[in-house]
């Protein structure tokens, strides 16, 4: 039997889920997908948005699956839950379906309502998910710490290097794993996790939690504050305090990042600052794309949310909670507006629409730097989101 992975309100994570299933979001030091996967042992597929049906991971799902709900973060208790469910059984909590055993062959709008009339078994447990987009960062801190019992459960880290200070307990480092002497790491305010191939350069300081995924790389003189995670073959340097990088993006360079999300593929120039809290103190609003209207997030600290593919250059400011598309680039020496709809190119004097082939070359030549290349699906998925976003760059003027 298989493992279905469906999106819940989906629309509550863009710009992310633009080009992703949510069970593909990173928080913590892995995606929602790899810890089901971690707990059940085994692949999972996805029941997402048609246009990205076609880049995201499936399995074999012939008769009847379970269906699991992306948002939440898998837990042994949870597992042992959704593994006793009967045929047309449906595992909800509060209202929100959690898991569903059974067949079902149709989209993702209908999945919903079809689990629900089956019958339902409440489950008594406190459930943690993702329910906005910025319980991304705002959850890592929790979803670092059990990661990192899931991880390193009855395994031994790899000895401190010489010449690094590590203070506290909650400390794992892969073999081969590399950390660079002057590094000041404080795993006493939370775990610290250091990936396979994973590179800490000269000098830095590190306050837990904190994650580095596989192949991704710290500069030199890095500051860091948790619960921060540079995802997958990130680069990133300077000032970053509750930051989660997705993969394979770059902060290469001074300036500060915080309570921030960084999608893939994207480039953040040197110098680049971000402000995640008003002047006032007053709680920080986001643009929701969905609903296009402001929404309150309930927080006083929100900083940057980019989406994949988009680049800014030096210098480039940005204010308390600005989201920015996918494939946007944006330069200039003033504030940009505090939403960037995908596919955006300019700052704050004027914006254009960054045409499609121009931005489908850029894209390419980052990722050839790390010998990958936008596949026919990914090409079809991004020229979808660039016309299904098309009313927001009339709407911003461009």
């Amino acid at each position: 039997m298989g493992y279905i992975l469906f999106d819940h309100h989906r629309h509550h994570f863009l710009p992310f889920t633009h080009t992703r299933a949510i069970a593909d979001i990173r928080c913590g030091i892995i995606t929602m997908r790899e810890r089901w996967e971690k707990h059940l042992d085994c692949k999972t597929g996805s029941l997402t948005a048609p246009h990205i049906m076609q880049v995201a991971q499936q399995v074999a799902d012939e008769g009847e699956c379970t269906f699991i709900n992306a948002n939440v973060f898998a837990t042994e208790r949870l597992v042992a839950a959704i593994t006793k469910l009967k045929s047309e059984e449906t595992l909800v909590a509060n209202d929100v379906v959690i898991a569903y055993r059974g067949i079902f062959n149709g989209s993702l709008s209908e999945f919903e309502n079809t689990a629900k009339k089956s019958h339902q078994i409440e489950y008594g447990e406190e459930v943690m998910m993702l329910n906005r987009v910025w319980d991304i960062f705002y959850m890592n801190d929790k979803a670092i710490k059990a990661d990192f019992n899931l991880l390193t459960n009855n395994r031994k880290s790899a000895p401190i290097p010489a010449g690094v200070t590590v203070t506290g307990t909650q400390f794992f480092m892969e073999e081969s794993a590399t950390i660079l002497p002057g590094t000041i790491i404080n795993a006493t305010t939370g775990p610290v996790y250091i990936g396979t191939d994973a590179e800490i350069m000269e000098g830095c300081l590190i306050r837990g939690p904190f994650a580095m995924c596989d192949h991704s790389v710290l500069k030199m003189g890095a500051k860091i504050y948790g619960a921060t995670t540079i995802g997958t073959g990130c680069k990133v340097g300077g000032e970053n305090g509750n930051v989660v990088y997705f993969a394979n993006s770059n902060k290469g360079h001074d300036g500060y990042l915080g309570n921030a999300i960084v999608g893939e593929w994207c480039n953040l120039g040197a110098d680049t600052n971000a402000s995640n809290l008003k002047n006032n103190y007053d709680e920080v609003k986001i643009w929701d794309e969905h609903s296009n209207k402001s929404l309150k997030t309930g927080l006083a600290f929100v900083g940057l949310m980019m989406g994949d593919h988009s680049k800014c250059g030096i210098n480039t400011m940005f204010n308390t909670g600005t989201v920015v598309g996918v494939s946007c680039n944006i330069y200039g020496g003033d504030f940009p507006e505090k939403f960037i709809p995908s596919f955006s190119w300019g700052g704050s004097a004027e914006m254009v629409t960054y045409q499609f082939e121009k931005a489908i070359d850029t894209a390419n030549r980052m990722m050839a730097r790390r010998n990958k290349e936008i596949s026919d699906a990914e090409r079809s998925m991004l020229r979808h989101v660039f016309e299904i976003t098309a009313h927001q760059r009339a709407m911003f003027g461009h």
